[in-house]
């Protein structure tokens, strides 16, 4: 089957995207049945180009690398330059939207707005980003179930690791009575460096800012909030549970000290910024939180930026994955997960 995309936002994560369907184009079209073509991209600071007869990738990629501007993409036949992201849902002929605009988490925007005009125009969306998820999980999958779309959204949680899917489709029988996860790589990475090397919380940071892990401002990360979004949307997706943001208690990582590390190694334990959902007699309980969690959990083992999550079923027991929760490669994964998804399950699309 083949699929026509726009890309919206075209940043690390989108051409990590492109740069997979380029490589991945031959195995895709013979192992699935998949093949696709990308008619536009909008990007706000990059620029924004379509032609209805699809765009050269390899020339996109190479145009950006030297230019750094999508307008300076060479004129062909049929090419547009100049549509906002807008008008590239709603008037190009794309089937499904790439939604990886920069995007505002606390808000949502405008990324919330691009899924509801890529609904209400009967395309297909995949993104990355969590606002929308966490924010307007209820009313966005009600309009993409009502406009008989599809809405992909696997890279909001531990990127191309599969957090999502797996249990809705592997684990599928099972009631999950909770849900724990080490789902932020960075403050993982903080907390290994300290007990592993015994440097400062202060020190770790910085290598963490160094490596590209955190950002310039690391609260997000550190404080726990970026976690707390990623539980929100595992009770929603995951358990039907309709969580809200606020009602996640959060606390981050920032005031341990080596003191608390050296403390709970003594107590067979480790420390871990968890993030939790529990449903128990009908009562639902949520937070993020340092814990200290002993040595022999399937949790404890798991060092730095790697993210890692344990489903409680009460067939199966505790069911532990792990894997990345970041990079370029492993983001644009995940968005190509869903298109493999929304490929298999071949809904029509009203164009």
């Amino acid at each position: 089957m083949s699929h026509k995309l726009a890309f919206i936002g075209f940043g690390v994560v989108g051409q990590g995207l492109a740069e997979i369907l380029l490589e991945k184009n031959e195995e895709l079209k013979q192992n699935e049945g998949f093949t696709a073509s990308v008619v536009a991209i909008s990007d706000f600071i990059k620029g924004s180009i379509y032609n209805p007869n699809g765009l050269d990738i390899d020339v996109v990629l190479s145009t950006l690398r030297e230019t750094g501007n999508l307008e300076n993409y060479p004129p062909t036949s049929g090419l547009i330059k100049g549509w906002d992201s807008f008008k590239t849902i709603t008037e190009t002929n794309a089937d499904t939207i790439i939604e990886v605009s920069y995007t505002d988490v606390k808000t949502g925007q405008p990324a919330i707005d691009h899924c509801k005009a890529a609904f209400e125009s009967g395309k297909n969306v995949v993104m990355t980003n969590k606002g929308p998820v966490a924010l307007a999980y209820k009313e966005l999958s009600e309009m993409a179930e009502k406009e008989s779309v599809s809405w992909g959204f696997e890279g909001t949680v531990m990127s191309g690791t599969p957090s999502l899917r797996m249990p809705i489709t592997t684990l599928a029988g099972n009631s999950i009575k909770e849900i724990r996860g080490i789902l932020n790589g960075t403050t993982n990475f903080i907390l290994t460096k300290m007990e592993q090397e015994g440097v400062s919380y202060e020190a770790a940071l910085k290598e963490a800012q160094e490596l590209g892990y955190a950002e310039a401002d690391p609260t997000s990360d550190v404080e726990g909030y970026d976690a707390r979004y990623k539980i929100v949307i595992l009770a929603n997706y995951i358990m039907g549970i309709p969580l809200k943001v606020e009602d996640v208690s959060c606390k981050g990582i920032s005031h341990l000290t080596l003191k608390d590390i050296e403390e709970a190694s003594a107590e067979g334990k480790r420390w871990k910024l968890l993030a939790k959902v529990q449903k128990e007699n009908g009562k639902v309980t949520a937070q993020v939180a340092p814990e200290k969690v002993d040595i022999t959990d399937s949790l404890a083992s798991i060092g730095g930026a790697v993210n890692a999550i344990t489903y409680e079923c009460d067939l199966l027991g505790p069911v532990t994955l792990s894997g990345a929760g970041a990079g370029k490669t492993e983001t644009g994964f995940s968005l190509l997960i869903d298109l493999i998804h929304i490929n298999r399950e071949r809904k029509p699309v009203n164009v």
